[in-house]
């Protein structure tokens, strides 16, 4: 694939070919600086996040946005797709789009239908990481409120909480999806067992 989309505090999110001069896309939509984009996992669909507490997901096929999702209250600093549906190892499970906000909540939106499904909300200060099991049935998040948060993805519900000892940055789990790894702002790394909820 020679393709690539960047976003920038322009509020444009531009769609581009290795080799060529001009963009293939230009997308515009967002009224304040855009702060991270992802495709999905087909590769068809490009969410994005900004400054102005919206999400979006983008076409190729289109010029215009397939689905704009309000809800929060503050800038959306990250978004996630699950490894979900079609062209995944879980084709037989939905595809979400997880955004993390600095009003202290998480998203889950089903992007078919184009509505939110679930609000996550055991945080209390901004959401900077999150990230899907590679089964795509869990959520782990990481919050400046030192926590680590891992949530079901069918019904929302809080199944795990590691309290560290500063703001956490990054999670991310192993492919194997019974450890999750966070990093600290008090310069520490930490990987929790996701079966005792303890670290390693």
């Amino acid at each position: 694939n020679n393709t690539f989309a960047t976003c920038s505090t322009d509020k444009m999110i531009f769609v581009c070919k290795l080799g060529e001069d001009q963009p293939l896309k230009r997308f515009i939509g967002h009224s304040d600086e855009v702060n991270a984009i992802k495709w999905d996992p087909s590769g068809s669909l490009l969410a994005s996040c900004s400054d102005d507490k919206t999400a979006k997901i983008w076409s190729l096929k289109q010029e215009t946005r397939l689905h704009d999702f309000v809800g929060h209250s503050r800038e959306i600093y990250t978004i996630k797709w699950s490894p979900t549906g079609s062209l995944t190892n879980n084709p037989n499970t939905p595809l979400i789009l997880a955004s993390a906000s600095f009003d202290a909540t998480i998203k889950l939106w089903d992007p078919e239908p184009g509505k939110c499904v679930h609000t996550l909300t055991a945080h209390n200060d901004p959401v900077y990481s999150v990230a899907f099991s590679p089964n795509g049935e869990y959520l782990a998040s990481g919050s400046f409120d030192k926590c680590l948060h891992i949530w079901s993805v069918k019904d929302g519900k809080l199944v795990q909480t590691y309290e560290g000892g500063g703001g956490i940055f990054e999670v991310c789990w192993n492919k194997d999806g019974d450890k999750v790894a966070a990093c600290f702002s008090n310069n520490t790394v930490c990987v929790i067992d996701f079966v005792s909820g303890k670290p390693i």
